[in-house]
């Protein structure tokens, strides 16, 4: 069964959007699914109102949000791993626009952990290793992997890959791939990646979430301990921000309204902007963290005045890379381009 046929057996798949009235004005009712950003929360507590739109929020862990997205399709719009999305996109037809909305983006050298006595302290030291993944299609997998083939200069084929869940046995796949030619992979359903690291039966592990058998200065650490340093770095060599979720719509939605593409995206822009306001005000703590301010000022220098940019053309380099990335791997079924990810609808704007 392919992923389309997967998702198209989701009990609301087709349902019509309600139309609700309020003050006299008609006004499409959407259900909306993320996780609790200070960027998007503006627009999900009404602070920030997308035109001809009254949504009804729903805050949940971003791993609820996905399965019941994908799964049962439950929500009209919906935060969404990239890679499923576009795991989704290449088969044509995919149930689900994208809006250029990016509510997560995260570097990802920080994801490799090693075990201290395997003499791994550079990534071409990973090939003839085995390497623990929560999935094949696990976005974070795919940034990190085409790091490694590209910018490292690491062949994927000669590490033997290996499937299970970070913390606890039995994970599964959640999207069909082809593997390319030579790849090494292995599923292990009756163990967990912590536990491989520890007993040493896998050398490494890459995964956006910590595995709990990682502790600074025990059997296993990280990769690349200054993370922070290794990451801007690649970002001033390749301009690639890794972007990790989107705003994704239900397609019978859009194909009756296709103007709420851009209602949302102009909306996710303006609670944006009021949360980078809120961030680089000096005068009190609007987030709980020293030097919130300074922190945000440093990162304009390095990204701009707008780290976490949205639209189409403000992020192109990354897109692009995470389309080569993905058909490289065998994520997708054919190599797409930023312009195949959305609608025409919200690839460009108006310009006075």
């Amino acid at each position: 069964m392919t992923i389309n046929e997967a998702g198209r057996m989701g009990h609301g798949a087709d349902r019509a959007p309600e139309i609700i009235e309020s003050g006299g004005t008609a006004k499409l009712n959407l259900t909306f699914a993320a996780t609790d950003y200070d960027h998007v929360r503006d627009l999900m507590n009404g602070a920030v109102r997308a035109d001809g739109v009254v949504l009804t929020p729903f805050v949940l862990p971003v791993e609820e949000a996905f399965f019941r997205f994908i799964k049962n399709r439950e929500f009209d719009i919906s935060e969404m791993s990239f890679g499923k999305f576009i795991g989704f996109a290449s088969q044509g037809n995919s149930p689900f626009i994208g809006i250029p909305v990016f509510p997560s983006r995260v570097f990802r050298h920080s994801a490799f952990y090693v075990r201290a006595d395997r003499g791994i302290a550079a990534p071409k030291d990973l090939e003839g290793k085995s390497i623990g993944i929560p999935e094949w299609a696990q976005t974070a997998g795919i940034y990190a992997r085409g790091f490694l083939a590209e910018s490292a200069g690491v062949d994927l084929t000669k590490i033997k890959w290996v499937q299970a869940g970070v913390d606890a046995a039995g994970r599964e796949e959640k999207v069909e791939f082809k593997l390319p030619p030579g790849m090494q992979y292995q599923q292990r359903r009756d163990s967990s990646i912590s536990a491989m690291l520890l007993s040493g039966e896998i050398d490494a592990a890459l995964s956006a979430r910590p595995p709990a058998a990682f502790s600074k200065g025990g059997k296993v650490v990280r990769l690349y301990p200054d993370y922070r340093t290794d990451e801007m770095a690649y970002h001033a060599a390749t301009g690639i921000f890794p972007i990790m979720h989107i705003i994704a719509m239900r397609r019978a939605v859009f194909e009756r309204h296709p103007w709420v593409a851009m209602s949302l995206l102009k909306a996710f822009d303006e609670a944006k902007a009021r949360s980078l306001e809120r961030i680089g005000d000096l005068t009190a703590s609007r987030i709980p963290l020293p030097w919130a301010a300074t922190l945000a000022e440093e990162a304009a220098e390095s990204f701009g005045a707008d780290p976490f940019p949205y639209g189409l053309e403000s992020n192109r380099r990354t897109l692009d890379a995470f389309c080569r990335f993905a058909h490289d791997q065998g994520v997708t079924a054919k190599k797409l381009t930023p312009d195949d990810l959305f609608p025409k609808e919200v690839r460009a704007s108006v310009r006075v």
